[in-house]
């Protein structure tokens, strides 16, 4: 029986190493029986052909041309599921496989293509996922080329989310008290415009403001959690949440944290004041342990009616699901603000566990997708202690 058993393993093996096209061979080697793969094995095969078969119907390597490979979004995902279901030392073998097989060597190995490109989102994802493979003499241009991108989603959200903190919560945190270490510059600029002197060439203000830097202020302070899954089919989602983290994390009003996670921690809140540095901080791909993430966040929480927690995943836990469920309802049940966001992203319809989602929204929590646009809305209203359930509805209607 044993014997059986490892004669069927091995097979299964040599099935999953020559790929589908050997199918034939194997059922007539073994009784017109096909090597029955498991669900994991199957996802494993997925992956393998995805490079390694020649066929114009399936995989992205050289059978559909070398062209179609940097911009298409199934690499990030996959580079992702890879991570997940293989072995470190195979998996560099197979995304260095990747990179010659996709197209992908020329454009992160030549800094001068990379340097020429249009900023574009999922090739960002892509490069980040790769980062180790990145040669020194392109590491520049590959940083430059994520700067692009940073400096494009800056001008999209950053105005934006300031006005949302502000309209929501600034106006609390200032002081008559004058203090030249508390003067809030940006404000008293901004409200003594009109008082501008062209014989002098300045601005000679009426009224100066000045945070407030008491205990009562603080304990008004919010503060802000970002809990971001790595996993390889998130990428574009950790570019969007480390931008916003670090916009946030420049005002004084809110406390930012941001953690990433897979079946690892990673505290990534040290690096908000460079969103580049942010960015290369993550490691995209692997597993997910949701759970452990959320209970390290719960340190966090001080005044849980002041601590918003945005939870950054496609639920598809592979840790403790039943804990999961509880820590998000004890969150929530304390006074915390929780938003599960299933993606950051512009269009597509984003892949994630149906199922976890709808348990997370049945006790309460906001669980959706949001375009990136959206965001500061969001913030606005989260801050403002406005019915999320009611955005998340609204927002389903603008799309």
């Amino acid at each position: 029986m044993v014997q059986i058993m490892e004669e069927t393993g091995r097979i299964k093996r040599w099935r999953l190493i020559l790929g589908v096209e050997s199918e034939e061979r194997f059922i007539s080697m073994n009784g017109n029986e096909k090597p029955g793969l498991s669900e994991e094995q199957l996802m494993m095969d997925q992956a393998l052909a995805a490079i390694y078969n020649h066929s114009e119907s399936e995989g992205f390597g050289q059978g559909r041309g070398a062209g179609n490979g940097p911009s298409n979004p199934k690499i990030s995902k996959w580079l992702g599921d890879v991570r997940t279901l293989f072995e470190k030392d195979l998996v560099t073998v197979i995304q260095s496989d990747a990179i010659e097989r996709c197209g992908l060597r020329q454009l992160i190995f030549e800094p001068e293509l990379l340097e020429n490109l249009e900023p574009d989102i999922g090739l960002a994802s892509t490069l980040l996922m790769l980062k180790d493979q990145i040669p020194k003499r392109s590491k520049e241009s590959a940083r430059a080329f994520i700067a692009k991108i940073v400096e494009e989603i800056n001008k999209l959200l950053e105005a934006d989310i300031r006005r949302a903190v502000t309209s929501s919560i600034n106006r609390r945190l200032h002081s008559p008290i004058p203090s030249a270490s508390a003067l809030d510059f940006q404000l008293t600029i901004r409200r003594n415009l009109k008082n501008y002197n062209k014989e002098l060439g300045t601005i000679v203000p009426e009224r100066f403001y000045f945070f407030d830097r008491t205990t009562a202020a603080a304990s008004r302070q919010w503060t802000v959690i970002l809990d971001v899954d790595q996993s390889g089919s998130m990428g574009e989602s950790v570019i969007y949440s480390s931008i916003m983290s670090c916009i946030l994390a420049s005002m004084a009003s809110i406390r930012t944290h941001i953690v990433a996670f897979d079946t690892n921690i990673v505290d990534l809140t040290e690096k908000c004041d460079d969103p580049v540095d942010l960015l290369f901080g993550f490691q995209l791909g692997g597993g997910t342990n949701i759970d452990q993430s959320v209970a390290y966040c719960q340190k966090f929480v001080e005044n849980p009616s002041k601590t918003l927690f945005f939870l950054i995943t496609d639920l598809e836990e592979g840790g403790n699901r039943a804990s999961l469920m509880n820590r998000l309802k004890e969150l929530k049940e304390s006074g915390v603000t929780v938003v599960c966001l299933l993606a950051i992203a512009d269009g597509g319809k984003p892949y994630y566990d149906a199922q976890m989602a709808e348990k997370v929204a049945r006790i309460g929590i906001p669980c959706f997708a949001c375009n990136p646009e959206m965001l500061p809305l969001l913030l606005q209203r989260a801050l403002k202690g406005q019915d999320l359930g009611e955005f998340r509805k609204e927002f389903e209607k603008r799309k």
